[in-house]
């Protein structure tokens, strides 16, 4: 696929990264002309220096062959006005612009930002993808990542296993025969090894899940609270629920999910911000009862006085990666009794995961999926890039009959998938957009006689993203199949 991407500052390198390793033809457009140097010698992509909304800048870019412009410039006004000019003089067919605004979106601004508009086929927007992100922590306190599919229907955690939880130490066969009656789908296991990173361990019915592990589940949303209990939680203990929050940084992101934990419930947020003159401004925004301090998270004093031990999750969302860790390690020293850290370098990334930050969350990570969903072929609804943009969560849709599919019609065990790739759900039943649904939607988990039907949306499970392009034509339709 032919892409163009308009800015080189985090997000857009972040995109460049992801897509360059999929083998994509990109081309990078900014006004920095050291930013693309810097690119262009890490990874086969052209760059182009200029205003990406110059209409002679594009056409030097390649727009007049693109399939897909993502404009992801430090400016609204400018993505918005690219993808314009790129509908209007360059008919580039598909086009997503990264609006940090909370004012635009396309469910309550259709006529505004599609075709008779501004020409956008799709917002991103990092800050809000990060607040969804971590309002799920919230909700499942125990799990180190909480993804959706089939419209919130049937989700994917991963979870560090615990000593003494009642699966600990299980084998996978086991577990099934335990609990017939919950519909779950281990799919992956990422194990600690002295001296090294977490390994992938393949999964089948003998592998053993051990303490420290982190496992990848896939269920139904609904079984995922009990799912969590039975690998990270001791037999009678009780749940604990997120309660207390300390923000660390009141920029764009802190504000926005302040906001957004208000409305989803009653939480004690307390947040830190350097600035005295951010403070006045987000204590002007917020209700009363959210605590706003002028100070630094990584101040022990300040952090002892404010009551440290009895905070349930500890997020530094500064601008400042260093400042992230320490306040994180700080706080988890100090009792906090779980820290995240907002990192946007991938190194810094890598080095946290497994430490006593229990998770490190990059920016970019957490919006890649929606870019994703375009690049990738076929009838593809959801795609999430995990463990670093390693491995990779994909929904696609079965289409077809048995003449005209490699899916449709047939057994699991007849369909010859990558030997590391799990097919870990079927969402069945689920309406075509525009359409209503004639019930709910069945969650399966599939057997080797189960059999793939037409409409029904599979979630899988790949370890390595080179893995992508033969999951996508096993589900390609064609005029005919032999």
């Amino acid at each position: 696929m032919k892409i163009i991407i308009l800015g080189a500052g985090r997000v857009g390198f972040s995109v460049a990264d992801s897509l360059v390793s999929e083998k994509n033809d990109i081309t990078v457009i900014d006004t920095d002309a050291a930013r693309l140097r810097d690119l262009e010698s890490r990874y086969d992509l052209r760059g182009v220096v200029g205003n990406g909304i110059d209409p002679q800048v594009l056409d030097e870019a390649g727009a007049r062959d693109t399939d897909l412009l993502i404009a992801c410039a430090a400016q609204d006004e400018t993505n918005l006005v690219c993808c314009k000019v790129a509908q209007v003089m360059f008919n580039i067919p598909t086009r997503i612009a990264r609006v940090r605004s909370s004012g635009f979106d396309m469910e309550h601004n259709a006529t505004l930002l599609g075709k008779d508009g501004l020409g956008v086929d799709r917002i991103i927007c990092p800050e809000e993808s990060l607040t969804r992100y971590i309002c799920k922590l919230v909700e499942y306190p125990e799990a180190l990542q909480v993804r959706q599919f089939a419209g919130g229907r049937a989700c994917l955690v991963s979870v560090r296993v615990r000593a003494g939880a009642p699966l600990a130490g299980m084998r996978i066969a086991a577990m099934r025969d335990s609990a017939p009656d919950v519909a779950m789908r281990l799919v992956a296991i990422y194990r600690r090894f002295p001296d090294e990173p977490d390994r992938f361990v393949p999964c089948d019915g003998a592998t053993r899940v051990e303490p420290g592990d982190e496992i990848f589940v896939l269920a139904a949303r609904e079984r995922i609270a009990q799912i969590l209990a039975a690998l990270h939680r001791a037999p009678g203990r009780p749940a604990r629920p997120v309660r207390r929050i300390m923000v660390a940084g009141g920029g764009r992101v802190g504000l926005r999910l302040a906001r957004q934990l208000i409305e989803l419930g009653s939480f004690n947020i307390k947040i830190l911000e350097r600035d005295p003159e951010r403070c006045v401004a987000l204590a002007a925004q917020l209700p009363h009862d959210v605590l706003v301090l002028q100070g630094d998270a990584t101040d022990e004093d300040l952090l002892g006085d404010e009551g440290i031990e009895e905070v349930d999750l500890f997020l530094a969302l500064t601008d400042d990666d260093e400042d992230n860790i320490m306040s994180c390690l700080l706080a988890k020293r100090m009792g906090a009794r779980r820290v995240l850290a907002l990192i946007n370098r991938r190194s810094y990334a890598d080095l946290m995961h497994g430490t006593q930050i229990d998770i490190a969350l990059s920016p970019a990570q957490a919006m890649l999926g929606e870019l994703l969903a375009y690049v990738r072929r076929g009838d593809v609804q959801a795609v999430h890039s995990l463990r670093r943009g390693v491995a990779e969560a994909l929904e696609i849709v079965a289409r077809g009959d048995r003449k005209t599919s490699r899916v449709v019609g047939r057994r699991v065990s007849e369909i010859r998938l990558p030997p590391s790739v799990h097919m870990g759900l079927i969402v069945r039943g689920l309406p075509e957009p525009g359409q209503q649904g004639a019930g709910e939607p069945e969650v399966i988990i599939p057997r080797s006689h189960t059999v793939v039907e037409s409409g029904d949306h599979v979630v899988f499970f790949l370890p390595h993203k080179r893995l992508v392009r033969e999951v996508e034509r096993l589900f390609r339709v064609s005029a005919t199949f032999f």
